[in-house]
This record gives C-alpha cells, sequence and structure tokens, in this order.
C-alpha cells in the first residue's frame, strides 16, 4: 500500500478551480455553458 504523499486542501483546490472562479470570469462562464450542453451530469 503506497503511502499518501499530500493532503489536499479542500478550500484552496476550491478556491483556484471551483465553481464560483470559473462563473466570476467571461472565459469560465463559456466553460460552463459548453460543458452544460454537452449534457455534464456535474459542471
Amino acid at each position: 500500500m503506497p503511502e499518501k504523499l499530500v493532503t489536499i486542501n479542500k478550500r484552496k483546490k476550491a478556491k483556484k478551480h471551483g465553481f464560483l472562479k470559473r462563473n466570476s470570469t467571461k472565459s469560465g462562464k463559456k466553460l460552463l455553458k459548453r460543458r452544460r450542453l454537452r449534457g455534464r451530469k456535474r459542471v
């Protein structure tokens, strides 16, 4: 069993790659729109 190397900071992850971050930029909104059009279960 390999050891766990990095503990992920959920707050940091959400701040950088989260929905609100994407929704705050023009290109992010475009991306979310594309994902909705593709029929993504989770946007």
